[in-house]
């Protein structure tokens, strides 16, 4: 007598499920990852709207407060402001040395408070004035890094504070 097995070509019931499971496994962390990357995005895109929303609040109030200032400018700290905006256009200045301009009666001969008042609403980077003076006494003659430093901050020369020179001078190469 012969037994005959039978075979079939099909998987059994209890490995189907189990790939069915882990397929189910895998799209469920991957539905989590994206879901999980899509909310990142959205906080991320939230927190840039309300970062752009406040500079932007900013900059506005920054103007409002710009023309209030400059409606109540006397004639004469208005003419001092723009005598100082040219003094720029040409030449870089400290602090001190744009006001001294303003108010010598040898420079343009405003009262000494039109002239400060001029200077610091113009919210000047002397850092960055500095670097440029720096770079023109470099183009004319030969500096060490400590004889520009005094050129720059004494009172005989350009008037920045030794912070300021130092900057310059420092961004300027030397």
């Amino acid at each position: 007598m012969t037994t005959t097995i039978a075979t079939s070509s099909q998987p059994s019931q209890s490995t189907a499920p189990a790939l069915s499971k882990a397929e189910a496994a895998k799209k469920a962390k991957a539905e989590a990852a994206s879901k999980a990357a899509a909310d990142a995005a959205a906080k991320k895109a939230a927190a840039d709207a309300k970062a752009e929303a406040a500079k932007k609040a900013a900059a506005e109030a920054k103007a409002a407060a710009d023309a209030k200032a400059r409606a109540a400018r006397t004639a004469a700290q208005e003419n001092a402001v723009r005598a100082a905006e040219d003094y720029l256009l040409f030449a870089p200045f400290s602090r001190k040395g744009l006001i001294q301009q303003l108010s010598s009666s040898a420079g343009d001969g405003y009262a000494l408070k039109d002239a400060t008042f001029a200077v610091d609403s113009l919210h000047i980077n002397y850092n960055e004035q500095a670097t440029k003076a720096a770079k023109n006494y470099l183009a004319m003659t030969h500096f060490s890094h400590s004889g520009l430093v005094e050129q720059l901050s004494s009172d005989a020369g350009d008037g920045y504070t030794r912070e300021q020179a130092e900057y310059g001078v420092s961004h300027a190469g030397l």
